[in-house]
């Protein structure tokens, strides 16, 4: 049986997409388990979450360091301590240096409520629903340097509804978020999605287009 990957979870508050993922990896033959939750606040509320889910938790806030760059070193050094294969950004509220992004180059994952390349950044759901499109979405990808971007892994398609609110339009996306998150981990830990030429390939066995609609997503 292969060895499942040993996974790291960056947040900055709640962690909802955290305990998704928490809860995906509790799955016999899921091939990643969650080893390290780490935040930079420590008032983060996830932190407590990953704690009762017997999973180490740590803060590491970034406003008690001098440089973006010492932040890094020291969150890079409890990543490799935890001996971590892959990370999960899950509402990491901080932009990375090059250097950091390079050292998990194809090994960190982030997820956008957008169907990227589509509305990167924030206010997504005021910004979609502005733009008239009548649909939206939530997808998973390769960190890069440049926000919001890199190699698409898996999407998840939600319908703009008419009389639809930002709020309204973002409860019905995080839905799919949580569903679209375990899935693209689970092709990446699986080996069955990888970066070729700046391209996402899936293994053929895996389904060549692993984009979701919500709802429904069904099951993994």
């Amino acid at each position: 049986m292969s060895t499942r990957k040993r996974v790291a979870i960056l947040i900055s508050g709640r962690g909802s997409n955290m305990q998704a993922l928490i809860e995906a990896t509790r799955h016999p033959g899921y091939p990643a388990k969650i080893v390290i939750v780490i935040a930079n606040r420590p008032d983060a509320a996830g932190l407590a979450t990953a704690r009762n889910a017997g999973i180490e938790a740590i803060a590491i806030d970034h406003k008690q360091f001098a440089t973006r760059m010492a932040f890094e070193a020291r969150l890079h050094q409890s990543l490799r301590g935890a001996d971590v294969d892959l990370i999960c950004n899950a509402g990491f509220m901080r932009l990375l240096t090059g250097g950091f992004v390079e050292r998990w180059r194809d090994r960190q994952l982030n997820i956008h409520p957008s169907l990227l390349p589509a509305f990167p950044g924030l206010d997504t759901h005021r910004r979609a629903i502005d733009s008239g499109v009548q649909i939206t979405g939530c997808s998973v990808h390769f960190v890069r340097l440049e926000m919001d971007a890199g190699p698409l892994i898996a999407q998840a398609a939600v319908p703009v509804l008419p009389g639809d609110t930002p709020e309204s339009l973002g409860a019905r996306v995080l839905k799919a978020e949580h569903q679209l998150y375990p899935h693209a981990l689970q092709l990446v830990a699986s080996g069955k999605a990888r970066v070729v030429n700046e391209s996402v390939v899936h293994d053929p066995i895996s389904g060549r287009c692993p984009q979701l609609i919500w709802p429904p997503l069904g099951t993994l």
